[in-house]
């Protein structure tokens, strides 16, 4: 019987106001991070509108479940290579000038930010990220959503 007293003593003593700190801020987070999520998807969107769309001439097929259009036909080839070599010069030049640390595929750098950094992410990098990501994504360079989102909601978090 003592061990089911002392069990219930350490409930009774739980810090509620300590809790709900945590859960508001996680949720701030999580919010706040599945809003730069869709953000960037509509960055990456108008960057391929852009890039792909009026660059070379080209309508990238839709999921037809989700009423989409079929691919059309290339209009411009040649303008494949000075696209993405334009993408990759923009989005290059955007994070050595504004955010170094925000090269890379960006699940390393808030790694590297938990364990070296105590968790801080200066506030340009998420948008720096954001908007160099959807240029080379966009522009059709070889890269993925997952890692910049990560840092996005890393920096984010950081900022809370």
């Amino acid at each position: 019987m003592p061990r089911a007293l002392h069990a219930l003593r350490s409930v009774a003593s739980f810090d509620l106001g300590y809790l709900r700190k945590w859960l508001i801020i996680s949720g701030l987070i999580g919010i706040i991070a599945g809003l730069s999520a869709i953000l960037f998807i509509q960055a990456i969107d108008f960057a391929t509108s852009i890039f792909v769309g009026k660059g070379v001439g080209y309508t990238m097929p839709s999921p037809a479940g989700e009423g989409g259009d079929l691919a059309s036909a290339i209009a411009r080839r040649w303008m494949i290579p000075i696209v993405t070599t334009v993408g990759g010069l923009l989005s290059g030049l955007i994070v050595f000038t504004l955010a170094p640390e925000a090269e890379g595929h960006g699940t390393d750098a808030a790694i590297d930010a938990f364990h070296n950094k105590e968790g801080n992410i200066r506030s340009r990098i998420p948008i720096i990220k954001l908007v160099a990501s959807a240029i080379t994504i966009g522009s059709g360079g070889s890269a993925g959503r997952e890692g910049p989102t990560a840092q996005m909601a890393a920096g984010f978090g950081s900022l809370l």
